[in-house]
């Protein structure tokens, strides 16, 4: 068995006490459509709504507090794509420490911002977390200063673990929670405290399947780098597992399911549509679990922990337009027609008698797929649902227009 690190339950205990004036606690509401699809009571726990957008100043915080004078004065130093990042600057900040922070080139605009509005020096690094990681090791052995690691720590774990104290104020009758996972410090802190105070509560994970280090790793029994990461959830885009979650994950958490891109962009705009919430991928990775065909007959009621709500206005408009596609309710597709007088006007005769709406035209002559007296007419519409889209489509093949969907 691999060795559990001493996450034990007095470091849960002193984290939730240290923690308790200090981050917000945050709501759980109910879920009637997700509560409706799964059969119980499902319930959100909004940490998208936690200081900084996440989960993250809870590890975060219970880390530096317990630093030493010696080290507050040589400062602290993290490695993040955004949430950890936020985390650890506005815990530095409230404990009067100076925080230096790596992230990758690419990282979101807005984490990045708001990072060094949280009052640390940051420095983009490396195209991966993983390189903007190296970067911060090194700055630690040069300068002296701590490296807080996102979730590979008993002082961060034991952090996170207070999101489940307060998961058992909100819903003493609890029976499952879901939790979005990438290196596994929330899930393992979360699944201890749950063995400690209620050991039949079945914990769960999510992983985006683009970015899914947990199966393969706990097939191993070992932490196992993932083979390829290429998924929107940056927020749980870890490669490699931490040694010091993983024991813990793999004694107590009951069952990791992964979930793809249309189910996350799905996930998102529901939160969105229905609970009024505006959550990133990664923190709507939980939802996402719901929403496939692994999760079912679970006890409830269930609560689903929303990671973060730190989503990039554009990726958020992206996510949307995916979201609703992938739903059915918007069409992109490319429709052949005669380049004659009257052609686009009866193409828009039938979408709109179709009862669809259209969102945007584009009117193309180019192109060596056509004849001499064809156009290629780019058209994006608005639907009721999947069974119009088909409706749609039928309608313009019937009418002799050759369709193809691209969405």
């Amino acid at each position: 068995m691999w060795r559990m690190a001493a996450v034990g339950w007095g470091l849960v205990e002193g984290a939730g006490e240290l923690l308790g004036g200090v981050v917000r606690r945050t709501p759980t509401v109910g879920s009637r459509v997700l509560s409706e699809r799964v059969g119980v009571p499902v319930l959100l726990k909004c940490e998208n709504l936690q200081r900084t957008g996440s989960f993250k100043p809870r590890g975060a915080y219970n880390r530096i507090a317990k630093l030493s004078g010696a080290e507050r004065v040589r400062g602290v130093v993290a490695a993040s794509a955004g949430n950890h990042a936020q985390g650890v600057a506005w815990a530095a900040r409230e404990l009067g420490i100076a925080s230096t922070v790596f992230m990758p080139i690419g990282a979101s605009l807005p984490k990045l911002v708001a990072t060094r509005a949280y009052g640390a020096e940051v420095h983009q690094v490396g195209e991966s977390i993983d390189e903007s990681l190296d970067a911060a090791k090194e700055f630690a052995e040069r300068t002296g200063a701590t490296l807080i690691h996102p979730f590979d720590h008993p002082d961060i774990v034991a952090g996170q673990a207070s999101v489940a104290l307060e998961i058992l104020e909100q819903v003493p009758d609890v029976g499952t929670v879901v939790v979005p996972t990438g290196g596994g410090g929330l899930l393992a802190g979360v699944a201890v405290a749950l063995d400690h105070l209620a050991p039949h509560v079945r914990v769960i994970g999510v992983q985006a399947a683009e970015a899914a280090a947990w199966p393969e790793s706990l097939r191993a029994g070992r932490p196992v780098r993932a083979a390829r990461m290429s998924t929107m959830a940056d927020g749980i885009a870890v490669g490699l597992p931490g040694e010091v979650p993983f024991g813990y994950v793999a004694e107590l958490v009951s069952q990791i399911v992964t979930v793809d891109e249309e189910s996350l962009s799905k996930a998102l705009l529901l939160l969105l549509e229905r609970a009024k919430l505006v959550v990133e991928p990664a923190g709507a990775a939980g939802v996402a679990g719901l929403l496939g065909p692994e999760l079912r007959d679970l006890a409830g009621p269930v609560v689903v922990i929303l990671s973060g709500g730190n989503i990039d206005p554009l990726l958020l408009t992206h996510v949307i337009n995916h979201g609703l596609s992938a739903a059915g309710r918007y069409l992109a597709m490319r429709v052949t027609i005669a380049d004659r007088p009257g052609a686009l006007s009866a193409l828009l005769g039938v979408v709109g008698r179709a009862g669809a709406s259209v969102v945007d035209v584009v009117h193309s002559r180019t192109g060596t797929w056509l004849a001499v007296d064809e156009v290629e007419v780019s058209l994006t519409v608005e639907m009721r649902g999947p069974a119009h889209r088909d409706d749609v489509l039928e309608a313009l093949r019937d009418a002799g227009f050759r369709v193809r969907a691209e969405l």
